[in-house]
């Protein structure tokens, strides 16, 4: 028997955190279910799907000590409505009742015996601010593949050094690299390939607390399994998740550019300019930059039907002899992406040589130094002779 009551908003943003990781067509219906259990002054509520589980402990009331497993999206969506008072709920093996001023829920419950048993926090690794961890996630999972046929390029690459962090993705089209200071808690380095989608949307999901410690399981490979805990309005919130297995590819390298030309600009003005003539670049047809004398111009077009061109003020500053390098073909949706993750008021492009892949950074000056901790290159596309 389970007996508690809780504030109408800690449960609605209680169950609404902990049933956003259910599977909507779970394998197995048992894990649809959402894992109540409450003991002392505390409320525990879990989702668990075979690889990735999310718990959230809130403080409750407790008359009754006990657990109950019910429909997850069907109690966030009940919590979600009620009247904003207190919520009593009571629970059997058979059923949970729901009752908030004069409403009343009643549900059937899922037998409890039947719940695999949620996988073990690992020990604590470090800890990093948590609006920090979630932009450094955004920025790079931009550029993670989302072809469940290559699960390696579905990763992110989460890589310790001291109190470095280190996250890099590609999908082989485009890479990109951010590196961040954490605090680590035990000296030792350590490497992780960790789904990103698991990975944003866990970055998203703590910011409301100050920091996310991080906790890396080193079980053998295909064992391995990373945790998040973070602290939100309503309580203690908790994250595990298998890592991928497999080789990540060895890209590093291709951060490092020595460049023939680069090409400086705003960055709000060529994130405008490629949204404009992206319109009418034809499906797998490249956006062109024409890099000139001061100045680059974009161009795009879907055969004879439509063309866009629009020239923008930029700094060419040819670095190394002639390269050749007066053209380059861009993925337009690769290009917008990586201009938004850059969060930089200017932009630098480094171009080798035609065909090659270009490396952005950001610069807060337009004459400054290129900021190192954000890197993205994008591979470029052939341009018809």
């Amino acid at each position: 028997m389970v007996k508690i009551r809780l504030e109408r908003d800690v449960l609605a943003e209680a169950v609404q955190w902990a049933a956003r990781s259910l599977p909507t067509r779970p394998s197995v219906p048992i894990l649809a279910g959402l894992l109540v259990k409450a003991a002392g002054s505390q409320v525990v509520m879990s989702s668990f799907d075979y690889e990735t589980s999310a718990q959230i402990t809130v403080k409750a009331e407790v008359s009754d000590e006990g657990v109950a497993l019910v429909s997850g999206r069907l109690l966030a969506d009940i919590a979600r409505s009620l009247p904003n008072k207190p919520v009593d709920i009571t629970a059997d093996e058979t059923r949970m009742e729901l009752v908030c001023g004069t409403a009343r829920f009643t549900l059937q419950t899922l037998p409890v015996a039947d719940y695999p048993a949620l996988p073990e926090m690992p020990e604590a690794t470090g800890a990093i601010p948590s609006e920090e961890f979630a932009k450094a996630v955004s920025q790079v999972v931009v550029a993670a593949g989302r072809d469940e046929l290559l699960p390696v390029f579905t990763g992110v690459r989460m890589e310790i050094e001291g109190d470095t962090l280190s996250l890099l993705a590609t999908d082989r089209y485009r890479m990109a690299l951010k590196e961040l200071d954490w605090s680590p808690v035990s000296r030792g380095d350590g490497a992780a390939l960790v789904p990103a989608r698991v990975l944003a949307e866990t970055a998203k999901s703590m910011t409301a607390g100050e920091q996310v410690t991080l906790s890396l399981s080193s079980a053998a490979a295909g064992d391995g399994l990373i945790g998040f805990e973070g602290t939100g309005a309503a309580g203690v919130r908790q994250i595990t998740t298998r890592l991928l297995d497999g080789e990540f590819p060895k890209v590093r390298h291709l951060m490092t550019v020595q460049a023939t030309v680069t090409v400086r600009a705003n960055t709000a003005e060529v994130i405008a300019a490629v949204k404009r003539v992206g319109l009418v670049a034809e499906r797998n047809t490249s956006l062109r930059m024409l890099i000139g004398d001061g100045s680059i111009t974009l161009e795009a077009a879907t055969g004879d039907q439509a063309q866009a061109v629009e020239a923008l003020e930029a700094v060419v500053e040819e670095t190394a002899g002639d390269s050749g390098m007066t053209a380059a073909g861009f993925n337009p949706h690769y290009l917008s992406d990586a201009l938004a993750a850059l969060d930089s008021p200017y932009v630098q492009f480094s171009f080798t040589q035609p065909g090659k892949p270009c490396l952005l950074t950001g610069l807060n000056e337009l004459d400054g130094e290129p900021l190192d901790d954000y890197k993205h290159v994008i591979m470029l596309m052939r341009l018809p002779a």
